[in-house]
């Protein structure tokens, strides 16, 4: 009659109550509820829906993310020729095709962040966009500009850059910038993850998480700013180096993320093995079936259906409990899973949220204030909470588009 089918009509229900219920779930963990400011978040949200429906419904927006995929795909390919290089054709026999494909081109787009970096291009860049989202999110410059950063530059490195401040920051302002590290990524690695997932999702993840923590944030640590407070230096006071100097460092850098991906990957993927092996032989089944139970009905609330909803909840749960890595690779050996629940999940796995990151975070802290790194370190539970969260709203917005 309206021309709004049942199908519509149950993706517009699940996304309210969604929103509702993530919203409700940050409202009960608030530090300071009086304190919440309704009209940021609604602008927010409507900007998710708008890029949501720009980068997965429209022309325009399909053209973005096909080139971002083609210029992603350019780089690995690039990559790929410094990594047969070196280790010749062992990835084209079979061997080591996770490590050679996904982990080692890493180092190269490390690189290309140091040439960034290096020519005062990516700081200018963080610098504009942080300014243009201080206007919309009730946040602080200071707040804005360490989203991007921590997007752009890394998860640990944005830190480096806002080092002179960090002694004098509150605590409620450090849980904030420690809670947007852990709900974004590095640009270093969303090559890998296109190798992994589906670069569209990618791409609408990546933007969404921005204002899904901006949104999270504002009711979980909402708090005032005192005149002047915001009035900052974010250019970070960093030591001269030649260019070829900063090559050097960059390289290393990268290897440095591609091999602690890796040691992650081969603890973590033995310690499932063996937890699943135990569980299985006294209780008959996995670990990570039993986590997917518990979390079935976090997956039905993304409007997962109930048949799938423990596969989706145990591949959820293991992005938790280890990383997005691990995850992705189950994801992609999932079988019986819809293309609506693949792009829900995908979604939902591309952030660090998860408690290895907390490690990761406060010891980046600790290693320019010892006092503040041990605050980060303090806050671990409730800033994998905040970022499970922002993951969350995320896939809840884009599967309001995902038909």
């Amino acid at each position: 009659m309206f021309g709004v089918s049942m199908f519509d009509l149950r993706r517009i229900l699940f996304f309210i109550v969604g929103v509702l219920v993530v919203l409700a779930l940050a409202y009960v963990f608030s530090a300071n509820r009086s304190g919440i400011k309704k009209r940021p978040i609604v602008q927010m949200l409507v900007i998710e829906l708008i890029l949501a429906w720009a980068l997965m419904k429209t022309t325009v927006g399909l053209t973005i993310v096909g080139g971002i995929n083609e210029f992603f795909v350019k780089l690995m390919d690039y990559a790929n020729q410094g990594t047969q290089f070196v280790f010749g054709d062992l990835a084209a026999k079979g061997h080591f095709v996770f490590y050679m494909n996904v982990l080692m081109p890493i180092i190269f787009i490390s690189v290309l962040i140091g040439i960034l970096r290096h020519f005062k291009i990516l700081p200018f860049v963080i610098k504009y966009v942080g300014l243009g989202l201080s206007k919309v999110n009730g946040l602080g410059r200071l707040e804005s500009f360490n989203a991007v950063s921590s997007l752009l530059v890394g998860q640990s490195e944005n830190f480096i850059a806002i080092k002179q401040l960090i002694p004098h920051m509150t605590n409620e302002r450090l849980f904030t910038l420690s809670a947007t590290a852990i709900s974004t990524v590095s640009m270093s690695i969303v090559g890998s993850y296109m190798q992994m997932i589906e670069p569209r999702y990618v791409v609408t993840a990546i933007l969404l998480n921005m204002f899904s923590t901006f949104i999270i944030l504002s009711v979980i640590n909402p708090y005032e700013l005192k005149q002047g407070q915001d009035l900052i230096n974010t250019e970070a006071e960093e030591k001269k180096q030649s260019f070829f100097e900063m090559l050097g460092e960059y390289i290393m850098d990268g290897f440095k993320v591609a091999v602690v991906v890796s040691a992650m990957l081969i603890g973590f993927v033995a310690l499932i093995t063996a937890i699943n092996s135990v569980f299985d032989m006294v209780f008959g089944v996995t670990f990570q079936a039993l986590l997917g139970y518990v979390f079935s009905p976090i997956a039905y609330l993304l409007n997962i259906p109930w048949h799938q909803a423990a596969q989706a909840g145990a591949i959820m749960a293991t992005k938790v409990v280890t990383n997005e890595f691990v995850a992705m690779i189950d994801l992609k050996k999932s079988i019986g899973l819809d293309h609506h629940t693949i792009g829900v999940i995908s979604i939902f796995l591309v952030s660090f949220a998860n408690f290895s990151s907390i490690g990761i975070i406060s010891g980046a802290v600790k290693g320019l204030c010892s006092e503040k790194g041990d605050i980060v370190a303090s806050y671990g539970f409730k800033l994998v909470y905040s970022g499970f969260l922002v993951s969350m709203l995320s896939a809840i917005v884009a599967g309001l588009m995902i038909v």
